[in-house]
């Protein structure tokens, strides 16, 4: 709602923000924020993950927020932290309205991110304003054809995603079972090749940047800047997209001529540090799948009713990797900076405010969502999760992921490969049992299953 709206003085009323007391603030900086900086913001932590699984750390989290809206309402709470104007959002429309006015005047490009992704991708789109902005989410949606639900490439790369899935699932064959350091070898090989083609297949070096880059960048403004690794893996990432091979991203990236402020290698690098993200939901989505015999059953009967050769959507299955983003997001803060002053109802917040956003609070609100701690795919096919606009696995409004489509695409696709040779059992220890509530903090990387072949 916009402040050109009429508004009754109980309608201002629900919508002027509240102030959290310093003990509240520091519950929150405690219970949400230092655990998600912990547990890695732009890499995971393997260590810390696992502590935060074994102490379910979102739930506590969840928990803290919905103590803080009964006691001060849906209203924005706004932080006791000296210096800066910090908004925790309580309201799914609240939420609705900084993701639908982004990115003017609530902006992506944070104090926060900005530091952080700057390490390894400083012209990256995110962390952009203005017309370099304009220009690089531009290209970036030309390039992965973010309004197409299948790109035109998606031929050739299912071939790859194919043939990476067939070596894997061999050599599961052959050890008995899947584990997530099998899983992520294999996974980065799909994505190197989609992107860049087969002659990155092997290039670990690439990732291995990247992966430095990226724990250096979970400490934000905290640590310096690493510029001579930087630029390594800038020229690496030049390299291969140089070589723009048919049939992948690169060659789409070599047609698109783009504007000198776009800087290709700092958006390729984003993609491949969004790919990361995207390979923890294909575990967890096999994980649920492994443990919930009937969505297992539909999905089965959906890639029966396919063309394993043929690019296809596949809705169910892309709605249970969508399910398994709702019930453990990947991105578990979202931030916005106001880059002008803003309406709450009769207040004004001043230009710079921080808006926070914790997204497991609006994904498993159990009192507000009656499916929100089961698995439930049939929202995202039925228009249930479409509608509620804090539901966001890929953000939302005019600054969404523009990857979404290719990113489900991949992962889906994988995803069949996968159950159409083999059948999955999750092994023991693994905090997912059917018919019980979903754990609200899923580690990836512990996942195994014992697998046979079909």
């Amino acid at each position: 709602m916009t402040e050109t709206m009429p508004r009754s003085a109980a309608s201002e009323r629900t919508v002027r923000p509240s102030q959290a007391s310093v003990v509240e603030t520091l519950d929150v900086a405690a219970r949400i924020v230092a655990p998600t900086v912990a547990v890695g913001v732009v890499k995971r932590r393997p260590l810390m993950m696992a502590l935060a699984e074994r102490c379910q750390i979102d739930r506590a989290a969840i928990r803290l927020l919905q103590r803080l809206r009964e006691r001060h309402g849906s209203r924005p709470l706004r932080l006791a932290v000296p210096g800066r104007t910090i908004v925790l959002l309580l309201s799914p429309d609240d939420v609705g309205r900084v993701l639908a006015e982004s990115p003017e005047p609530f902006t992506p490009d944070t104090v926060e991110k900005h530091a952080a992704l700057g390490k390894f991708q400083p012209h990256g789109s995110l962390i952009s304003r203005g017309r370099p902005r304009r220009e690089r989410r531009r290209f970036n949606e030309a390039v992965l054809e973010t309004h197409r639900p299948l790109h035109h490439l998606s031929g050739p790369m299912l071939v790859r995603i194919g043939e990476e899935c067939d070596r894997l699932a061999a050599e599961t064959e052959d050890a008995g079972g899947l584990d997530w350091r099998r899983f992520e070898r294999a996974w980065w090989r799909i994505v190197r090749r989609v992107v860049f083609g087969d002659g990155a297949a092997d290039d670990r070096t690439v990732i291995d940047l990247l992966d430095a880059l990226r724990r250096s960048a979970n400490w934000a403004y905290l640590t310096p800047t690493r510029a001579r690794a930087r630029e390594a893996l800038a020229e690496r990432l030049r390299e291969h997209l140089d070589r723009a091979e048919d049939g992948t991203l690169a060659a789409a990236v070599a047609r698109e001529a783009p504007d000198p402020l776009v800087d290709p290698a700092d958006q390729v690098a984003h993609w491949l540090f969004a790919f990361d993200a995207a390979g923890m939901a294909l575990m967890r989505t096999l994980a649920l799948l492994a443990v919930n015999r009937g969505h297992r059953h539909v999905a089965r009967c959906e890639l029966g009713a396919s063309d394993p050769d043929s690019p296809e959507e596949l809705p169910y299955l892309r709605a249970c990797v969508l399910e398994s983003l709702r019930l453990w997001p990947t991105t578990p803060l979202l931030l916005r900076d106001g880059v002008t002053e803003t309406r709450w109802g009769p207040e004004t917040l001043p230009e710079g405010t921080s808006f926070l956003v914790y997204t497991p609070l609006f994904n498993r609100d159990g009192e507000r969502l009656p499916f929100a701690d089961r698995f439930t795919p049939g929202i995202w096919t039925d228009g249930t999760a479409e509608a509620d606009p804090s539901i966001t696995p890929f953000s939302g409004g005019p600054a969404c992921c523009p990857g979404r489509n290719l990113v489900l695409f991949t992962v889906t696709s994988a995803l069949a490969r996968l159950l159409r040779r083999e059948e999955y059992r999750l092994a023991s220890g693994q905090p997912l049992y059917t018919g019980r509530p979903e754990p609200a903090t899923l580690d990836p990387f512990s996942l195994s299953f014992n697998t046979t072949a079909i």
